[in-house]
């Protein structure tokens, strides 16, 4: 009798040593992958940088200084033609110091960059077998000290979790930087939108924390549309305990369509969408998830519908 009860623990024990090896080397292989991505999108960032250093700012310098000389040789001699020439010089370098060229992008190269993250986080939530939703956990402020183990909390992240539950995982967890959690059941993820919210923070030029949400509603949909032109048209409001985000013509709008059959892109949001829950964070301090989603017919407009959750 003995013999027969420990013959199923033994089993299964076997079992769960045979699983192991298989489940470490998927999540490995998945890990590795996601590193790949973010390799792939610094390498991005620095050839945007790249793009951005164009040498009509010097070459501006070098016709204007020639010509302001010019100018004053011209005062001083009395002649029309060095004037001329000064005249000449300044206004084009004046032209090439002011007017810059802008190097554009197809919004489908812009589908085509961001569609492998989210083909990746589909991959992991199906092997995982998660059915939990995603929450946007707000970074602590900068001006604030924390000890060395606790740096991760700077970070904003996204917590995936297995199940609809309502745990939250703990600050020392959070702080761990770990990509697979286990109290609660997860994976900590970066958010999609986490480059644009930079962006947009850079030229807001303000600190978005020390921002009301109400003003947040005002200035980020303006910003947006004129100094990006990432959409056409964009509503912010808040409702209650949520805020309701519409958004006309977005250039990642194809990202939701059925052809791209994508399910982590109505719980993370598309790059823009994500940029906006980051920033709705950063300046509540509180955790948001993305309730509902929804597009038009016609795939030209999205609403999305978020909540807070208090942690």
């Amino acid at each position: 009798m003995i013999l027969k009860t420990m013959c199923p623990d033994k089993t299964q024990r076997t079992q769960e040593t045979e699983n192991e090896p298989v489940e470490l080397t998927s999540t490995q292989y998945l890990i590795e992958t996601i590193e790949q991505l973010q390799a792939n999108n610094e390498n991005l960032k620095l050839e945007l940088t790249k793009a951005r250093r164009i040498p009509s700012g010097k070459i501006g310098i070098t016709l204007i200084i020639p010509g302001a000389l010019s100018l004053i040789f011209s005062i001083m001699n009395n002649s029309q033609v060095l004037a001329f020439i000064g005249l000449g010089l300044t206004f084009w370098g004046a032209l090439f110091f002011f007017v810059r060229p802008i190097k554009y992008v197809k919004s489908s190269l812009l589908d085509s960059t961001a569609i492998s993250s989210y083909h990746t986080i589909d991959r992991i939530i199906k092997d995982l077998k998660y059915k939990g939703k995603s929450y946007y956990i707000p970074p602590y402020p900068k001006e604030i000290y924390l000890p060395e183990h606790l740096k991760g909390l700077k970070n904003m992240i996204v917590f995936i979790s297995e199940d609809s539950g309502p745990d939250m995982p703990s600050i020392e967890e959070i702080a761990k930087s770990k990509f697979l959690l286990k109290t609660p059941k997860g994976i900590c993820v970066a958010p999609p939108g986490l480059g644009l919210l930079t962006q947009f923070e850079k030229e807001l030029r303000t600190d978005i924390t020390k921002l009301e949400l109400t003003d947040l509603c005002d200035s980020l949909p303006q910003l947006i549309l004129e100094n990006f032109q990432l959409a056409k048209e964009i509503e912010m409001k808040t409702e209650k305990n949520q805020v309701h985000l519409k958004i006309y013509d977005s250039i990642y709008k194809n990202l939701y369509s059925r052809e791209q059959n994508l399910k982590s892109i109505h719980f993370l949001g598309c790059p823009l969408v994500s940029a906006i829950t980051c920033a709705i964070a950063k300046t509540t301090g509180k955790i948001v998830t993305i309730h509902q989603d929804k597009t038009s017919l016609d795939g030209q407009t999205i609403e999305v519908w978020y909540r807070f959750i208090e942690g």
